[in-house]
């Protein structure tokens, strides 16, 4: 039987309960080199604003960070580790790693994910459109034999692939798996996900995170009730792992925490709800989705360029940038919803996480 690796006591605890977790940006000089000034002044940013953890290395601190000719995979997780260490917080934080690629590839990731001292990896399946289930899982085993993985269901307009129910109840058996975050932007694909870990004999041991920007809080709001094999089972949704999180990051703890405490009532305010709404519509002017996301990174770093968090809105790719008509749309909800910034924050404490005075 693998030796499946294990999550700290306190780490597991503050995953379980739920919390949020931006996934982290990547800080480029004009030059597209990395910007350690940037890069760091973003981790402090993220854990100076209550978040429980970070993501590092996947989709929106940019793939291309693995390109032979880039390499900056081990920098930038290495400089995020470190950043957090030397803040020495008096509470749990979660370090995940991304993990992507062909199992030797996810392998050698979660090996160097381990060894830096990261909790958890965010395992992708993008890029592997044509293996089949069977191989995928013997590849989740494999990795989670490492370290403790994150499952993470892709959607297809970013390059992950439409995954089976079964799939998923045979992932929630393995025991290395700790939590899955869903992002396959569909209902239908994130209840097939639900219902496994409601099915799952490990269904306590599995903590599900929404990846789904475009129904934030809903997923947050929702208790997902079935009857499985004659017994009821509930299951919500606990926290969140996000891209959008990556922005206004103060913010949104403090509509977390708003929704941890109204999700034990028995109604949910008219107030929330319409809250859930302004954040779909800021998503969608970040995220691109008039252009199917095309710039969905160019679009968090237009507002962290805004703030003075990154020094520019440049991505590893000269070719992606905003599309035509996103500028205007991120100023229009910019404009709208001054209620989801937390711009004030940010011009309080910049110049400490960029340094300036140490």
């Amino acid at each position: 039987m693998t030796p499946y690796a294990k999550l700290p006591l306190h780490i597991a605890e503050l995953l379980y309960t739920g919390t949020v977790i931006p996934a982290h940006p990547l800080a480029l000089t004009e030059h597209r080199e990395l910007d350690v000034l940037h890069q760091r002044a973003l981790t402090r940013y993220y854990a100076a604003s209550g978040a429980g953890g970070v993501a590092v290395g996947v989709h929106t601190t940019q793939f291309q960070i693995r390109d032979p000719e880039v390499d900056l995979l081990r920098p930038v997780l290495e400089l995020a580790a470190e950043t957090i260490d030397q803040m020495a917080m008096a509470r749990p934080f979660i370090k995940i790693a991304g993990l992507v690629g062909p199992t030797d590839q996810a392998l050698a990731e979660a090996d160097l994910a381990k060894s830096l001292g990261y909790h958890l990896g965010l395992l992708s399946v993008g890029g592997l459109a044509e293996w089949t289930e069977n191989a995928l899982l013997q590849r989740v085993r494999e990795v989670a034999g490492v370290i403790p993985v994150f499952g993470f269901y892709l959607q297809p307009a970013v390059g992950g692939r439409v995954l089976s129910r079964s799939f998923w109840e045979q992932m929630c058996e393995i025991p290395g798996v700790y939590a899955i975050k869903m992002a396959p932007f569909n209902r239908y694909q994130t209840l097939d996900v639900v219902r496994a870990a409601c099915a799952s004999t490990r269904s306590d041991d599995i903590a599900l995170y929404t990846g789904n920007d475009d129904n934030i809080v809903i997923d947050l709001l929702t208790r997902f009730r079935f009857e499985i094999n004659g017994r009821l089972v509930e299951k919500q949704i606990v926290g969140g792992l996000l891209g959008h999180w990556s922005v206004w990051t103060k913010r949104v703890v403090e509509i977390f925490a708003w929704i941890q405490e109204v999700r034990e009532r028995v109604e949910i305010p008219a107030e929330l709800l319409t809250l859930a709404t302004q954040i779909t519509d800021v998503n969608a002017a970040l995220f691109d989705a008039a252009h199917d996301f095309a710039g969905c990174i160019a679009g968090l770093h237009k507002i962290l360029h805004r703030q003075g968090l990154l020094a520019g809105t440049w991505c590893l790719n000269p070719e992606e940038g905003l599309s035509v008509g996103q500028s205007e749309e991120i100023e229009r909800v910019c404009q709208e919803y001054g209620n989801l910034t937390d711009d004030s924050f940010v011009n309080e404490h910049l110049f400490s996480w960029l340094g300036v005075h140490t």
